[in-house]
């Protein structure tokens, strides 16, 4: 083991005495349980099928006309063979239940399978759309509640629960801004956007017509508060910030932008994909947020990417809440919660808002993601609001540890302003000069590890950021560290390996620039034997 110094215990770094990979070649090209998966349309033939059909007889012929006049060109594959191809496909892919899964702003944690059989219970995994209000009673008390929590946490006075998505979160918030200033006949057109944001902040203030200016950082990573006073005016509709930012730092005088900017006549969306390393800890709306989406798919267990359609509720401010999207759910003085569609909203608003609402429409044609809500729904229950805190401080934790574990091999360019939040962020300074974060990367793999995000954010030069979660044990955060370690010091030794690497995954290294530039997104029938037909020739592929 490396000697301990003044930050902790340093992992050392295993001593690479045997190749795993190494011997003989195999006649099927399979390595023990690492199969050697061919292509689905190098497993059968065209000329088979794997069920037996009866042949049509008699009847009308009820396609339309639409019926098949060519061979359909796909081999016919038996259940068995059907199953295992697509069962050793899964075994190459990396996932949340195989080990950690480092990516940096993106929250990819274990989701407990209570949640999961909670979202397939009957009644909310069957539950439509376009059934009678009268038959989804249930499924809106759930809404209802999930909206009254997500309130409390962030210390908001509304929350607009149909948005998909963190950006269609964004897009939701973006549009109360615009309505709200237009209520008042404020022509605004210029929304300031740190440069530490979230990509999707810009984008999604360009895509609603606002001019983008952008705010540097300090020394700190942080926003630079006298630059940021220095441009505000009559022009500026308001400020998208990310907090805790892509750097992994809070950004500790968000309550004095807040109201800079308020008493400037703007209004301030807070990006809160990052609302993991705080929830239970800060509320927003104590900060001075007007508004802000969450990813229920990060924050509240759903697995980010894995789980189908994401959730991106925003919460609303006092002064914004009469602008946000229809429809939204209500609990009455009867007790009874009703959906509020805009044939209702006049009826409901005095009562709900103390006013006429001004919402500026839709988000999309339904409710929301009814697994979404359950899920998240769920998760909260089961850890409460001391729960959810120590979500937060476990997470923050976990972050730190990587961090004082790693940066006396690896640079963090702002390990000087203080604890990190969520995530760590590390650049490729001191690396041999060519050798890149993609080879650090790539190498990773070989230690049986997805890479962390590279390159992001961009204010940081082969940037690594990762972001552990508070579901990682000390023990698997001590093994990825050593792994990071030892792949680390390899990249400062000029290591040519690395530029090789992966070498023990199921496929090698491909030139990313000739895939991104030049892909080969269909199969193509190798030549056949002469005289025999392609599959082109037989009716496609």
């Amino acid at each position: 083991m490396n000697a301990p110094n003044a930050s902790g215990w340093k992992p050392g770094t295993p001593v690479q005495d045997h190749n795993a990979m190494a011997g003989p070649d195999t006649v099927t090209g399979n390595r023990a349980l690492m199969l050697e998966e061919p292509l689905i349309f190098e497993i059968g033939n065209t000329e088979t099928t794997g069920v037996d059909l009866p042949e049509p007889t008699g009847g009308a012929n009820r396609l339309g006309g639409l019926d098949r006049s060519e061979k359909i060109g796909i081999p016919g594959l038996s259940e068995p063979e059907t199953v295992r191809h697509y069962t050793r496909l899964s075994r190459q892919n990396y996932a949340i239940d195989l080990g950690l899964f480092p990516l940096g702003s993106c929250t990819m944690k274990h989701n407990p399978r209570l949640n999961e059989k909670v979202a397939r219970m009957p009644g909310f995994a069957d539950v439509h759309p376009l059934q009678p209000v009268d038959t989804v009673r249930g499924a809106l008390e759930v809404m209802n509640e999930l909206a009254h929590w997500l309130i409390d946490l962030t210390g908001m006075h509304g929350v607009a629960m149909s948005p998909k998505a963190g950006a269609h979160g964004e897009l939701c918030g973006i549009l109360c801004i615009r309505a709200a200033l237009e209520a008042r006949g404020d022509a605004r057109e210029v929304i300031l956007v740190p440069e530490s944001a979230h990509g999707t902040n810009p984008a999604t203030a360009a895509f609603a017509g606002y001019k983008i200016e952008d705010i540097p950082a300090n020394s700190d990573g942080r926003v630079d508060l006298d630059a940021l006073k220095s441009r505000l005016g009559p022009d500026v509709a308001g400020v998208m910030i990310t907090n805790p930012s892509t750097l992994g730092l809070f950004e500790r005088d968000l309550k004095e932008i807040s109201d800079a900017v308020h008493e400037a006549g703007g209004f301030v969306y807070c990006d809160g994909a990052n609302f993991n390393a705080i929830v239970g800890k800060v509320r927003p709306g104590d900060l001075g947020v007007d508004a802000m989406h969450i990813n229920l798919h990060k924050t509240f267990s759903t697995p980010h990417g894995g789980g189908g359609p994401g959730s991106g509720p925003v919460v609303l401010s006092e002064a914004l809440s009469p602008f946000g999207p229809l429809p939204y759910t209500a609990r009455t003085k009867d007790g009874v919660v009703h959906l509020i569609e805009e044939e209702d909203a006049d009826a409901f608003s005095e009562e709900h808002f103390g006013g006429k609402m001004q919402s500026f429409g839709r988000m999309t044609a339904f409710h929301g993601q009814m697994g979404m809500f359950t899920r998240a729904l769920s998760y909260i229950l089961s850890h409460g609001a001391d729960g959810l805190r120590q979500v937060a401080e476990d997470a923050v934790l976990n972050a730190n540890y990587i961090l004082r574990g790693l940066d006396d091999v690896l640079d963090a360019p702002f390990g000087h302003s203080g604890p990190c939040m969520h995530e760590a962020l590390f650049s490729d300074k001191g690396f041999a000069e060519d050798i890149s974060t993609l080879d650090l990367a790539k190498a990773l793999i070989d230690e049986g590890y997805h890479p962390m995000t590279m390159y992001f954010p961009l204010v940081v030069h082969g940037a690594m950021l990762v972001e552990p979660t508070e579901t990682e044990s000390k023990a698997a955060l001590d093994q990825f560290i050593m792994a990071l370690r030892s792949v680390a010091e390899r990249a400062k030794a000029g290591d040519e390996t690395l530029k090789t690497a992966p070498h023990y995954a199921p496929r090698r290294r491909l030139d990313e620039t000739l895939a991104a530039r030049k892909p080969i997104l269909a199969w193509e029938e190798p030549n056949p034997p002469a005289g025999e037909p392609t599959m082109s020739e037989q009716g496609g592929r």
